[in-house]
């Protein structure tokens, strides 16, 4: 029997993902970016050495291999992200963030800082604090779920 509390749970995930990306789309696209694209340029801002390897990025960005390849090819191309090494394979090559990256980092976070709040602008501090904590959960449970998954093949 399909465990109905679950399956809404994953449907009202989902729902809520969709969501986000339509609310922000036309906010990013007005700034120059993909949503993506500024998340890829946060987290190398943030990171000790600046640089990641793409396959780190795309665990931490939340998209597939794939995407993570067309998202970094349009900030190399732009100038906000170095490729270094992986002549042979990308996949190994190291990201680096350009000067210009960390400018466009600088740039854009004020502007999105109004529509962040207005997205959860339905939640008190308290509801945004639960959230958070029953989401890292619920990340933690997928990647159990998968590790557990892939040991039984």
């Amino acid at each position: 029997m399909l465990p109905v509390a679950e399956t809404v749970l994953i449907r009202l995930i989902r729902i809520g993902a969709y969501g986000l990306e339509d609310y922000f789309l036309n906010i990013f696209r007005d700034l120059g970016l993909t949503e993506k694209s500024y998340h890829v340029l946060c987290v190398l801002v943030a990171s000790k050495k600046r640089q990641a390897y793409p396959s780190e990025l795309s665990e931490l960005i939340g998209t597939s291999r794939a995407n993570m390849t067309k998202v970094l090819a349009a900030l190399e191309r732009d100038g906000f992200v170095l490729r270094e090494g992986g002549k042979t394979d990308a996949r190994r090559s190291l990201i680096k963030i350009t000067q210009r990256g960390v400018n466009a980092v600088n740039k854009i976070t004020p502007s999105i800082a109004g529509p962040v709040g207005n997205a959860f602008s339905g939640l008190s501090d308290e509801e945004k604090s639960t959230l958070d904590d029953l989401l890292r959960k619920l990340i933690v449970s997928f990647d159990e779920a998968k590790y557990s998954a892939d040991l039984n093949f």
